[in-house]
């Protein structure tokens, strides 16, 4: 799974979760049934879900009755901690260390690595404004002022 699939398809997951009211292991959504709703591999949504869990926004459970539920209520499931859960903007690279000897390489490691950094924090902060309850809204105010990027395929 590219590294660019793990937002996405973390919050897709969580907001199919609070849609479908799973909140305990009786209601625990299997990961094909995620998977065919983002639509994906079922094994990109295990691997998500185990993120998702070791951050402790959802449990799960495995095996033929298993499943994952939210532990928390979609308001209080902002979008920053799901960026945090999948390793933040870990999808924009990172610099590689560069040829000795270079002039360029002796700075740009260090000023790219800044960069992304400032990437990280500027998302983190418009992301700590939604939560999962906004995205299965269907115009909430968090979201009231964007358009969808224009590199998302958006069903008309």
């Amino acid at each position: 799974m590219s590294d660019s699939q793990r937002f996405p398809v973390a919050a897709h997951a969580l907001a199919y979760l609070a849609h479908k009211g799973a909140y305990s292991p009786a209601e625990a959504a299997p990961s094909a049934v995620l998977a065919a709703s983002i639509p994906t591999n079922p094994v990109v949504v295990r691997r998500v879900t185990a993120l998702l869990a070791k951050a402790g926004l959802i449990a799960t459970r495995p095996g033929v009755s298993g499943g994952a539920w939210l532990l928390h209520r979609p308001e209080a499931i902002t979008l920053d901690a799901v960026l945090r859960a999948v390793n933040g903007c870990a999808h924009l690279g990172s610099p590689p260390a560069g040829a000795q000897n270079c002039p360029v390489s002796t700075h740009i490691p260090r000023q790219v690595a800044k960069a992304l950094t400032a990437a990280d924090r500027a998302a983190g902060e418009a992301l700590a404004k939604i939560t999962i309850a906004d995205l299965l809204a269907e115009d909430p105010p968090s979201l009231a002022a964007f358009a969808p990027h224009s590199s998302c395929p958006v069903a008309a």
